[in-house]
């Protein structure tokens, strides 16, 4: 059930309806013959227009996007890892399945981040977990799509162990734990984009499964840039809120260790 209400509450939070809904409230108000109805109109569509406008004009994205991705730097990586965790997130299930071969997305580079460290450390064991974050899935799972798409590249996809059932980032935590079997003193990576680094670390720390960070699939440059672009600033503006919402809510649940988790743990 919080799995359907998460993603139906996203669904009215998102920058994007947000913006949608209130220029066809504020279009339905101005037509009605009733002046505080109007008069309430003419204000949506201009709080609309005026978000527009800063959307494209002023880097509102890449502020809120920024910190959630320079959370956790890129780690030094010592000589033995005794493990790596893939998070899902980079593939397409329904489209995979429609068009009958993988399809990724813009987190790709996850995958390739995976296949050159577990090149690197071939004794580590490996893990993906991912199955899909639909509320209809069907039978296709990400875990299945990841598989094809590694046998494609040539990776002994043997190493790796599939977990395919979560539906989220504390799922695939509470899930693949029990696969991983990690004991204390071991040092294992987890992959995930930066900006949803800080939830996942939360989520793999309040599991007991401390992790070491190896963010990718930055969206953000080191300082901040200007560049008018109204669907660059809105997606940062989607995927920043969508990771300090879920930060929320997830400390919230009791589902992460802190509200802004970091490198080092505050308990």
């Amino acid at each position: 059930m919080i799995f359907v209400l998460s993603k139906l509450g996203w669904a009215l939070v998102r920058p994007g309806n947000l913006l949608a809904l209130m220029l066809i409230l504020g279009l339905m108000f101005q037509a009605t013959r009733r002046p505080p109805f109007q008069r309430l109109g003419k204000k949506l569509v201009m709080a609309s227009v005026l978000l527009v406008a800063a959307l494209t004009l002023l880097p509102v994205g890449q502020m809120t996007l920024r910190p959630l991705e320079d959370r956790f730097p890129q780690p030094e990586l010592p000589g033995r890892i005794d493990g790596i965790v893939l998070l899902g997130g980079s593939v397409n299930t329904e489209m995979s399945a429609d068009r009958g071969q993988p399809v990724l997305n813009s987190a790709g580079e996850r995958i390739t981040a995976f296949v050159a460290l577990a090149r690197r450390y071939p004794e580590a064991k490996l893990i993906f977990t991912g199955g899909s974050g639909y509320v209809f899935a069907g039978d296709l799972r990400e875990a299945d799509v990841i598989r094809t798409v590694l046998d494609g590249l040539g990776f002994d996809t043997s190493r790796i162990v599939f977990e395919r059932e979560s539906r989220n980032t504390y799922e695939n935590a509470l899930f693949s734990r029990p696969l991983a079997d990690p004991v204390p003193g071991e040092t294992w990576l987890l992959i995930t984009s930066a900006a949803h680094m800080p939830r996942s670390v939360g989520i793999f720390r309040h599991a007991e499964w401390p992790v070491t960070a190896y963010p990718v699939d930055y969206r953000t440059a080191g300082s901040l840039t200007w560049s008018p672009d109204l669907l660059y600033g809105l997606d940062a503006l989607n995927e920043s809120l969508r990771e300090w919402v879920g930060l929320a809510a997830y400390r919230l649940m009791d589902r992460t260790d802190s509200w802004f988790p970091g490198p080092v743990r505050n308990d």
